[in-house]
């Protein structure tokens, strides 16, 4: 079990340095009246010197955190307490302390949201948007390839729109991808025209990230390859950038206000929000301090129906095969074992958290790098498992 209690670990800079800078970001986005800025100042003291401690008698959530661990770990240092915890509470902290559950004016406002939209509108995201111009004129198999890879690389997402005939497929369009399950996965969803499977989508991060993850529904949809697509974003803010429903608005209408061929996805995913075909969903769960092993009968009820459901992102990969330091060829479909149906992950490697590489290729990236390749945002994987 991961845990932040280790100096010059991953974890522990998260929590000593990365939690405190961005109490600091936070505090310069916003106009903060004086009792947040308190609020603010006691939440540094607290997560880098304190003790975890209760929410508030009145809080709205204080049942459901009682039940994801949070009387058992009052009182704890937060660094003594798995990571995947600690992160998760030092945002339903920092919340808090700048009235987003409110009641006051500033109920609902995320802390997170300048940043955010800086990146969508950033020209980088133009040039990507552009880009979709040339794709489609490529053959049908070739758009979903590269717009797969633009999910999976977030916001290097350029790289998989601007894949070239030859290089759609092998190592040199993604010289950074540590293993390769997109067989699998197009198989799993079967050709164009059967417009009968359900695709659930559990996003990662909001702006130039989300866009590529809305843009391969958008062809999944009108290819016919699936019939129905569910989106899985957090309830509310979480993880700086993590996607919420009104960061999925805000995408579409940066699609539909981009011209050309992004205009037309951006329309298209609109209609299908409004007849059903594609669906939100927003499970408290999504943002829960624990494993996905641990979900609810409802979520995992809704997973078992899917034809596929794709885990987006750095966390998400975390909470699926569980936030632990597995040695990296320990079998991901062992540890994906209690999903309740076909799963597939697409994730670029921002963690120590790592399972299903080959014997060879850790050796090389070992090598080569030493353990920077598990953090350093340069290498990705595609892994899929199906059931029995």
């Amino acid at each position: 079990m991961l845990l932040g209690n280790q100096p010059g670990s991953f974890p522990h800079s998260v929590l000593a340095e990365r939690h405190p800078a961005i109490i600091r970001q936070v505090r310069e986005a916003f106009p903060y009246e004086p009792g947040q800025h308190r609020a603010l100042d006691e939440l540094l003291a607290n997560c880098t010197k304190g003790e975890i401690e209760p929410l508030p008698a009145d809080a709205h959530d204080r049942d459901l955190w009682a039940a994801w661990g949070l009387r058992e770990y009052t009182g704890r240092s937060w660094f003594d307490v798995p990571w995947l915890w600690s992160e998760s509470w030092f945002y339903r902290r920092l919340l808090q302390a700048v009235g987003y559950f409110g009641p006051g004016p500033w109920q609902g406002i995320d802390p997170f949201r300048p940043f955010k939209l800086a990146e969508l509108d950033s020209p980088e995201t133009d040039e990507e948007l552009a880009a979709l111009d040339d794709l489609t004129n490529r053959p049908a198999d070739e758009q979903a390839q590269a717009l797969l890879h633009g999910s999976l690389w977030g916001n290097r997402a350029d790289l998989g729109f601007r894949l070239s005939a030859e290089g759609a497929r092998g190592a040199e369009a993604a010289p950074g991808l540590v293993a390769d399950d997109s067989d699998r996965l197009w198989s799993l969803l079967g050709g164009t025209g059967t417009g009968e499977s359900t695709l659930c989508l559990v996003a990662d991060n909001a702006g130039r990230e989300l866009v590529p993850d809305l843009l391969l529904i958008a062809h999944l949809l009108a290819s016919g390859r699936i019939g129905r697509a569910v989106l899985h974003v957090k309830p509310y803010p979480y993880y700086v950038s993590d996607a919420t429903t009104a960061d999925v608005v805000d995408a579409l209408r940066r699609l539909t206000g981009a011209g050309g061929a992004a205009a037309g996805h951006g329309r298209q995913l609109w209609a299908a929000l409004a007849d059903g075909r594609l669906a939100l969903r927003a499970h408290p769960f999504s943002s829960a301090p624990l494993p996905y092993e641990e979900m609810p009968g409802d979520l995992r009820a809704e997973f078992a129906a899917a034809t596929l459901t794709i885990v987006k992102g750095d966390l998400n990969y975390r909470r699926l095969v569980g936030d632990r330091l597995w040695a990296p060829t320990t079998p991901f479909p062992d540890v994906t074992a209690y999903f309740p149906g076909p799963v597939a992950a697409l994730r670029t490697l921002k963690s120590d958290v790592i399972t299903g590489l080959d014997s060879r290729v850790e050796t090389e990236l070992v090598a080569a790098e030493e353990q920077r390749w598990r953090t350093s945002g340069t290498h990705a994987l595609i892994q899929v498992r199906t059931p029995g």
